[in-house]
């Protein structure tokens, strides 16, 4: 699928002074949101780049909220794209609640909460869809950026395949577990056996007791 070039009012560059060292900000305009991508070391016209491609969760990311392992996520591909010395991580606005936007995912956790429905059929009791993200504007800014191929974190094959229809080839998928909780455990349950995520740590802790169950 062929993308656009940026026009010179959708991206601006500058460098990025964190914790973790000095990143290039990407920051870019697609599909009516505007995104950003951290570019960490020399990725340029190079292959397998270690990539992450992440989906805003503002509960997740920014407040530490358990019932997922967003945040956790976003921390751990930061650190391994510092480790490995280069990487990109593309972190994609709009992208709440799989697509739903910030109000309608609360209202699923009440559900969730309050009559014991997982992530997928608290969103669709409500009428919403499971999963709408695009991953396009991902792809467009890895093209923009001359990224040749990349290496993947995730634990979401439908990523994979996105990403590859959009012209950008996936050279492996690199896993990205987070150790689950009491919290988060039925939501990650339910992305590996109704989304198909590949998820071993969930059989792990289901065989671990509890501490309420000692």
């Amino acid at each position: 699928m062929h993308e656009q070039a940026f026009g010179d009012d959708e991206v601006a560059e500058s460098d990025l002074v964190t914790r973790r060292g000095k990143f290039r900000a990407v920051a870019f305009r697609a599909d009516g949101h505007e995104h950003l991508a951290l570019v960490f070391g020399k990725t340029r016209m190079r292959e397998d780049v270690l990539v992450r491609v992440h989906s805003e969760c503002m509960t997740g990311d920014i407040f530490g909220a358990m019932r997922c392992e967003c945040g956790e996520q976003l921390d751990a591909a930061l650190d391994a794209i510092v480790r490995e010395g280069s990487g990109i991580l593309v972190y994609l606005r709009g992208h709440e609640g799989r697509g739903i936007g910030l109000v309608a995912k609360v209202r699923t956790h009440v559900l969730q909460d309050e009559r014991g429905l997982d992530t997928l059929d608290s969103a669709t009791t409500l009428g919403l869809p499971v999963d709408v993200r695009e991953y396009g504007p991902a792809a467009r800014v890895l093209k923009h950026l001359r990224v040749l191929s990349v290496r993947l974190m995730s634990n979401n094959p439908d990523k994979i395949q996105a990403l590859e229809e959009h012209g950008i080839p996936v050279a492996a998928r690199v896993p990205l577990l987070m150790a689950p909780n009491d919290h988060n455990i039925g939501y990650l349950t339910a992305k590996r056996d109704r989304l198909g995520h590949d998820l071993p740590q969930v059989e792990v802790f289901s065989e671990v007791p509890r501490a309420a169950d000692r």
